[in-house]
C-alpha cells in the first residue's frame, strides 16, 4: 500500500482551459470555422468532463445520463434537460453516475461564447441589455427550468448554421434565456462584477476581502452617517441578504473554497473564516449548503473524477 507521504498531492484548483487545448479531436469546432459563438458536443467518458474553468462563459444542456454536477460550491444532482449557464472562470464539472459500461456518444450539448465582444456592443446596441442583465447573473451560473425541448432545438440551429446567420441564431437563443423567469442561481463563488449600490459596495467588498473580521451593522452604519434601520434597507437591497444574513453567506462560501481547496481540518477552518464556535458554524453550512462540512468536503472530491460513484 502506498503510504500518504508517496501519494501525489491532489489537483485541488480547478484546471485552466485555455486555446491550444481545445483539440478538434476532442469535439470542439475548428478555430478557423468559428467567430464569437462555438458549439461543442460530447459523450461520457471524456477528458472535457473535469474540474475546470476558462474565460468564456459556457452554456451546458445534458441530453443522456444523470449524476451531480458542481458549478463553482454548488452542488447538485442533474438528469436529461439539466440547462445551466456559467459565467466567465466559474469552476464546474458534471460527472455521470448511471452511465452503461460501453459509454454514451453523446450527454452534452455545450455553446462558448466571449463576455467582452457582447458587452462592448451592448454600449452601442440597446437591445443587447436584455443581454447583458442576464448574462451578470451568470457569474454565479444559472440554472434554466422548462426550456430544455427548446434549448436543444435553438443549439441545433446555431450548430449547423455559420458567419452572420449563426450569431442571429445565438441571439434568439440568447433572448429567450433573458426571458425566462424561472431560474436560480447555483453558486455563492461570485466571478465577476459588483452589487450596484454605491454607499454599500466598499462594505461589501471588505465583508469579501476580510470575512472573518469582526464588525457590526451599527458599527458599519454609524461610520457611513447612517441610521441602522436606513443601512440595514439599503444593504438589503443591494445584497438580497440581511448584514448578519450575508455575513454568514459570505463566510461559508470562503469555508467552501478551503475545504475543497485544502485538507485542513473543519475546526481550523471554522475559525479562520471568522465563526466562534464550531456547532454554530455547522449549523450554518447545514443551513445555507444543505449539508455539512464534512459531508460537502466528500462530495466535492467527486468533481475531479471522470466517472465512477462517490467513496463509501
Amino acid at each position: 500500500m502506498t503510504s500518504s507521504s508517496q501519494r501525489s498531492p491532489r489537483q485541488l484548483l480547478p484546471e485552466v482551459e485555455v486555446e491550444r487545448s481545445r483539440s478538434t479531436e476532442l469535439g470542439y469546432e475548428p478555430s478557423t470555422e468559428v467567430g464569437l459563438v462555438r458549439c461543442l458536443e460530447h459523450g461520457f467518458p471524456t477528458p472535457l468532463a473535469r474540474w475546470h474553468c476558462h474565460e468564456e462563459y459556457e452554456l451546458h444542456l445534458i441530453v443522456a445520463t444523470s449524476g451531480q454536477a458542481f458549478v463553482g460550491d454548488w452542488i447538485g444532482a442533474f438528469e436529461p434537460g439539466h440547462l445551466v449557464l456559467c459565467g466567465p472562470k466559474l469552476p464546474h464539472n458534471w460527472i455521470s453516475l448511471d452511465m452503461p459500461a460501453e459509454g454514451v456518444p453523446q450527454r452534452d450539448l455545450v455553446i462558448q461564447f466571449l463576455h467582452d465582444p457582447i458587452f462592448e456592443a451592448a454600449q452601442r446596441i440597446p437591445e443587447l441589455q436584455e443581454a447583458v442583465r442576464m448574462l451578470e447573473r451568470a457569474r454565479y451560473g444559472i440554472e434554466f427550468f422548462g426550456m430544455s425541448a427548446s434549448a436543444e432545438a435553438h443549439w441545433h440551429r446555431v450548430k449547423d448554421a455559420r458567419g452572420l446567420k449563426r450569431f442571429s441564431l445565438f441571439c434568439d437563443f440568447l433572448a429567450d434565456m433573458a426571458m425566462c423567469t424561472d431560474y436560480r442561481l447555483l453558486s455563492g463563488m461570485q466571478t465577476d462584477g459588483d452589487h450596484g449600490i454605491e454607499a454599500i459596495n466598499d462594505v461589501v467588498t471588505r465583508i469579501t476581502n476580510e470575512p472573518a473580521k469582526d464588525i457590526s451593522a451599527a458599527d458599519i452604519a454609524a461610520e457611513l452617517g447612517m441610521n441602522p434601520g436606513r443601512f440595514g434597507r439599503l444593504f438589503r437591497r443591494a445584497t438580497g441578504h440581511s448584514f448578519l444574513g450575508y455575513v454568514n453567506e459570505v463566510r461559508i462560501n470562503k469555508a467552501c473554497l478551503l475545504l475543497m481547496q485544502s485538507d485542513r481540518y473543519v475546526t481550523s477552518i471554522c475559525y479562520e473564516v471568522g465563526f466562534n464556535n464550531v456547532s454554530n458554524f455547522n449549523r450554518r453550512f447545514l443551513e445555507i449548503k444543505g449539508v455539512t462540512p464534512t459531508e460537502f468536503r466528500r462530495q466535492s472530491q467527486l468533481r475531479f473524477e471522470g466517472a465512477g460513484s462517490l467513496e463509501n
